[in-house]
């Protein structure tokens, strides 16, 4: 399975602040099962953006790689284990 080309990040800390390293990527909130519906946020040529959903303000930082964040803890991977790799 291919990597997401859409950087997917999560405030499950609650905090008040995420700084990213992309300007375009998902917010879903909490951590799955307690997540919202994963949105797709633009920055555009601001350097800010708030999710309406859980009202996170994502700050964009140049220094950081793209699909990184600061806390680093904050990039969501989905973890879910292959449904084949089980059936062998």
């Amino acid at each position: 399975m291919a990597d997401k080309a859409v950087p997917h990040f999560h405030n499950q800390p609650g905090l008040p602040v995420i700084a990213v390293g992309a300007k375009e990527f998902m917010c879903i909130g909490a951590l799955p099962p307690f997540d919202h519906p994963h949105v797709f946020l633009d920055m555009g040529s601001e350097t800010e953006i708030i999710c309406q959903y859980c009202s996170t303000l994502f700050r964009y930082d140049p220094k950081l790689k793209p699909g990184t964040a600061e806390p680093a803890g904050c990039v969501w991977h989905d973890e879910t284990p292959d449904k084949t790799a089980k059936a062998a």
